[in-house]
């Protein structure tokens, strides 16, 4: 039995209204199946299979649909017709992908709103496309740069510093590289369980991000998104290994991705949200969604409050610093 029919009493459950929503919705398998009920129209949608062990696909409006990364893996962008085929209103359509559509499997879609169809930025040393969110905090950037990856800096279109900027060639096979500019520009991979580093190659400032990509040429997208008030919170907190820390954030999360910046067994990227309850996912794993009753934060207007048996060195363990994004 899919977890749809377990815990949802329609083909679609949603929450969020704003610049991020989660969807759940059953497949069917067939080609061109209609996924609506997002409540904006997408540009970015981070799908995964939550039944079968198959990677997480990303699909964007910079870079167009059809064309995928995996979150848990170094593969270069495939474009794939069976996969995300268009972004419409309130949603997307997708082909007969095993990760975006098998029958009687439940997926989850994480949807995002930039700013619809990109525009050129020349705030940096090379020229960037731009779909930009101002209002929420979030951009989504692309650009090409024909030599190594050392003075390519790229206009990313928000109006502030990012907190974080989550990074990927697409031409070639390589890691995701997770910037957190506030953090002495600290270095994690997406794709990894590993701990923080630190390169300066790679950075990011009020209206620029620096790719240090050493490929002799390169295409990139990235990710940005920084605080905002009531709509987001990006940041570190320390595990106590006790039960009830609360990590505030001033709104109540509806999406929660956290990691240890250490390296551990427990390293992995957990991502929880609203629409699946108690379970959570692996965006370094291909994982399926993974059922608790115990491992789960209690999402309040507050922020999130690790619970009962919630000191998992996964997100609460004590004497390990976590990163963490909650989104409204």
């Amino acid at each position: 039995m899919g977890l749809n029919e377990k815990f949802f009493k329609s083909a679609a459950a949603v929450e969020g209204e704003s610049f991020m929503s989660t969807l759940v919705y059953d497949g069917d398998g067939n080609n061109g199946k209609v996924v609506t009920g997002v409540g904006f129209d997408p540009d970015l949608v981070w799908i995964k299979n939550m039944d079968t062990a198959y990677s997480h696909q990303l699909f964007d409006v910079a870079r167009g649909a059809t064309k995928r990364v995996f979150s848990d893996l170094t593969n270069e962008e495939y474009t794939t017709a069976d996969t995300l085929k268009s972004f419409i209103t309130d949603g997307f359509t997708v082909g007969t992908n095993i990760g975006v559509n098998t029958q009687d499997n439940d997926h989850v879609a994480w949807c995002f709103k930039a700013g619809g169809a990109p525009v050129s930025n020349g705030n940096g040393d090379r020229t960037s496309q731009v779909s930009a969110n101002v209002t929420n905090g979030f951009s989504i950037v692309t650009g090409s740069a024909p030599s190594n990856g050392y003075t390519n800096t790229f206009g990313h279109g928000l109006d502030e510093q990012p907190d974080i900027i989550i990074t990927k060639l697409t031409n070639v096979a390589s890691d995701w590289y997770v910037i957190f500019p506030k953090m002495s520009n600290a270095l994690l991979k997406l794709n990894t369980n590993g701990g923080f580093t630190y390169d300066s190659l790679f950075a990011g400032t009020s209206t620029t991000l620096k790719t240090g990509y050493t490929t002799a040429a390169f295409d990139f997208v990235a990710y940005c998104f920084h605080s905002v008030t009531g709509a987001s919170k990006i940041g570190s907190y320390d595990g106590t290994g006790t039960t009830g820390q609360l990590i505030g954030t001033t709104f109540t999360p509806r999406f929660l991705l956290v990691k240890a910046t250490s390296s551990s067994l427990y390293g992995n990227w957990y991502i929880f949200d609203s629409v699946r309850g108690d379970a959570y996912l692996k965006a370094d794993k291909n994982d399926i969604n993974q059922a608790s009753s115990t491992y789960n934060p209690t999402f309040s207007s507050a922020g999130f409050r690790w619970e009962s048996g919630d000191n998992s060195g996964g997100w609460n363990a004590s004497g390990t610093t976590y990163v963490y994004m909650a989104l409204a």
